[in-house]
């Protein structure tokens, strides 16, 4: 995602990142990205002087997971607390083990198309990549 491991963003810019704004005003509804913080284990940014919130690129994969999980899968925050601390060797927990392959599936699928397409441009052809 980052092309510098040790950048930091502002919690306003991962709010807009991921689209969490106030829909008459369009300002960064940050307050959202506090809750999860108190919701989600996994979620800890740095806080600076003045408690100004900062997010590395791993806190941005965690943010990720988490919006998954409860925009896409439509998962409560309870569910998508359970399957973030799911363990894949549970087999009567398969359902949560399905919804995190299906987003590392997402994630994957969308690096190789890239990948893909690179090649195909590299190599001069047209992408008749299907999907």
């Amino acid at each position: 995602m980052f092309k510098d491991k040790n950048i930091l963003l502002s919690i306003s810019e991962v709010a807009l990142k991921f689209g969490l704004t106030n829909k008459t005003n369009n300002k960064p509804s940050t307050h959202i990205l506090r809750f999860w913080e108190s919701k989600f284990k996994q979620l800890k940014p740095t806080i600076l002087a003045g408690g100004r919130r900062y997010y590395s690129s791993k806190d941005i994969k965690v943010i990720e997971l988490i919006f998954f999980l409860l925009k896409d899968q439509g998962l409560t925050i309870n569910g998508a607390k359970k399957a973030m601390n799911e363990k894949f060797n549970k087999l009567d927990e398969a359902k949560s083990s399905s919804i995190k392959a299906q987003y590392y599936k997402n994630i994957i699928k969308t690096k190789s198309k890239k990948i893909l397409t690179k090649i195909k441009t590299l190599n001069g052809k047209k992408n008749t990549y299907q999907s």
